[in-house]
């Protein structure tokens, strides 16, 4: 099931934007998790190789974040829960917020081999169409209490 209330969903699902991006910034409050410092970005990520000389790269090869997560930064876009929403931060839940209800483009995090710095910011967001190809995907797995769900 993609949509609807991500909490809700028993065992593991795709996490949500906010999710995705506190698990990337892992604490911290920088543009990237190893800091602000672009110099410094090629310890933790694959980034900036061009479309025509690179390619995706084995998961764990360069420094993980303070919480033990490789690759939240380049190497490959990833899938989250959200439907795109240009507008829908104006108007959110402070607390865990769960994207627009419906839409008709995913959002993606983390950048890619492909692309430059700027694309590998936590809090940089793309999107895409849910039929699109060539992106991945970290799982993540609800704590599901059912008295939450039930009266």
């Amino acid at each position: 099931m993609i949509g609807g209330d991500p909490y809700a969903c028993k065992g593991y699902r795709l996490p949500t934007e906010a999710e995705w991006e506190y698990a990337a910034r892992a604490g911290t409050k920088t543009a990237y998790y190893n800091g602000d410092d672009v110099s410094k970005l090629d310890q933790i990520a694959w980034y900036n190789e061009g479309w025509n000389d690179g390619s995706t790269h084995s998961v764990g090869k360069k420094k993980a974040n303070s919480w033990s997560l490789y690759d939240m930064s380049g190497n490959v876009w990833e899938w989250c829960w959200d439907w795109y929403g240009s507008n829908y931060y104006k108007s959110s839940p402070m607390k865990d917020p769960k994207g627009p209800d419906s839409g008709s483009a995913r959002v993606l995090h983390g950048g890619s081999w492909r692309y430059s710095a700027s694309y590998l910011r936590s809090a940089f967001r793309k999107y895409i169409g849910p039929g699109s190809r060539n992106f991945s995907f970290r799982l993540v797995r609800s704590v599901f209490y059912p008295s939450l769900f039930t009266k």
